[in-house]
């Protein structure tokens, strides 16, 4: 172990101390199960937690899950946290800050047959100061993901760590002092770049075969966003390290931006669900406008102020000349100001008992795909629809890609960008079953066709009287106002 990491984390290797056998391993760890709608499994995963000697406890981070997760890991015996955001990255950096115990071992919500002394195995190396981080090795071969995309850019980024069987598995152990050094991913790409971090920390890694297992599979598409994700994780690594040195880092991080944001990937998630849900962003989920906000963060309010009072512009050019006021700032100030909008009360409820009811619950916005992801993830809704800006180097460049799902499909109608063109997406959706339930929420003008077209509407403090001449509308004062409607 180097001195340098033990100084910087506090560790005192102990000599001569005799190795630890699994017969000698006692309560030392935490466990941590992150969580989304695995009801079909969680009361089995935690009692087999529980079944371990060396687990101390059981913490199990829900996601927000619409299914009975919670409850279940509850009635198991678990302390039961829920996530400060969407993401398994969030979850498993949630659940180390929650941890007792300096040692750490993260399971997965969704498996099964599991032999006997799976945690005691992967802490072992850690209490006899033979590895400060610990993957699991396990039977099967690597998923698709794993052999075709994650090896590969390991081979050539960071041979160093190109060996481990599973770079991509979420069942780790590792030492809590070090974890709190690490960055946590909020996507797929958690678990390699936890990996990663925690060499070029100076860490050392080890892995420890657990037999075999098994876990839920992902569907094909969702592999193909889970490959762009990793990709775009190993290649910031690599970056970041000094190992690379050609720009195509930046047309990978636009390529995973662009998929997210398309109505195909989002019509791809519906998975079956008859009823959807749609929330305007700005002064509906949120208190105030986004891009107002961004450009009183960045000195611009004045000049946007002028541009919101251009009313012979069309939507169109208006928004490409907002977009434009915001070229040279960086990537990170959108997310901070889209992570600290105020959130209207109730919000966060409503969607997940939506959710539960079989809705499946989207942002909706004018503004940025930048923003409404991260507003779509702060309120556990299920995908976001929003206009794209460019980033090179994670600096906005000012150019804008209109959403095509804000566009009308028939090329001899007037390409006015509407939200009622991405309702018309999913009623004209040719898989099957198909939509048949179908409620909006929203504040103002740019929501009215939206609203005209959904089966039940409500508008939330109207920014125009116009909306409540409207017979099919409905004024709610606030979200609560929903859940009876859910009823």
């Amino acid at each position: 172990m180097k001195a340098k990491y033990c100084r910087r984390f506090g560790i005192k290797p102990k000599k001569n101390r005799p190795t630890l056998q699994a017969s000698d391993v006692k309560a030392c760890a935490s466990v941590v199960i992150p969580a989304l709608n695995e009801a079909k499994r969680i009361q089995e995963v935690v009692a087999y937690a529980f079944s371990d000697p060396a687990t101390a406890e059981v913490i199990v981070i829900d996601d927000s899950s619409i299914d009975d997760t919670a409850m279940l890991a509850r009635q198991a015996g678990a302390q039961v946290l829920t996530s400060s955001m969407l993401g398994k990255g969030i979850s498993m950096r949630d659940g180390a800050e929650a941890a007792t115990q300096e040692m750490v071992v993260y399971l997965d919500g969704d498996l099964a047959h599991l032999r006997a002394g799976i945690i005691t195995s992967l802490c072992l190396p850690l209490l006899n100061n033979q590895a400060d981080f610990v993957k699991a090795r396990f039977g099967r071969g690597g998923g698709r993901v794993t052999e075709l995309t994650a090896k590969p850019m390991l081979k050539v980024f960071f041979p160093e760590i190109a060996h481990f069987a599973q770079p991509l598995g979420g069942i780790i152990a590792v030492r809590k002092s070090l974890l709190q050094a690490l960055s946590f991913e909020d996507g797929y790409g958690v678990d390699v770049g936890l990996l990663i971090d925690a060499y070029l920390a100076g860490a050392k890694l080890t892995e420890v075969d657990i037999g075999s297992l098994e876990h839920d599979s992902q569907p094909l598409l969702d592999l193909t966003f889970m490959a762009n994700e990793i990709s775009r994780v190993i290649f910031h690594r690599a970056r970041l390290a000094g190992r690379l040195h050609v720009e195509q880092v930046i047309a990978m991080y636009e390529s995973q931006r662009q998929v997210a944001a398309g109505i195909d990937y989002v019509l791809s998630m519906r998975k079956g669900r008859r009823r959807l849900l749609l929330l305007d962003m700005d002064g509906t989920i949120t208190m105030s406008r986004f891009a107002v906000e961004l450009a009183r963060n960045t000195g611009n309010e004045a000049a946007l102020m002028q541009l919101l009072d251009t009313p012979d512009d069309d939507a169109i050019t208006r928004s490409e000349r907002i977009a434009g006021l915001f070229r040279f700032v960086h990537k990170q100030q959108f997310e901070q100001v889209a992570r600290a909008l105020e959130i209207r009360p109730g919000v966060i409820e409503f969607v997940n008992r939506a959710r539960r009811a079989g809705f499946m619950v989207g942002v909706v916005s004018d503004s940025y795909f930048v923003a409404a992801e991260i507003m779509r993830r702060r309120i556990f809704a299920d995908f976001a629809l929003a206009h794209t800006l460019t980033f090179e180097g994670n600096v906005c460049n000012g150019q804008l890609q209109i959403n095509s799902a804000f566009l009308p499909e028939d090329d001899n109608v007037a390409r006015l960008v509407c939200k009622s063109n991405v309702l018309r997406c999913f009623l004209t959706d040719k898989s099957s079953p198909p939509v048949e339930l179908i409620w909006a929420v929203g504040d103002n003008l740019n929501d009215l066709e939206m609203l005209r077209l959904a089966d039940k509407a409500f508008v939330i403090e109207p920014k125009s009287p116009r909306l409540l001449d409207v017979p099919d509308i409905t004024l709610i004062q606030q979200f609560t106002d929903l859940n009876r409607a859910l009823r």
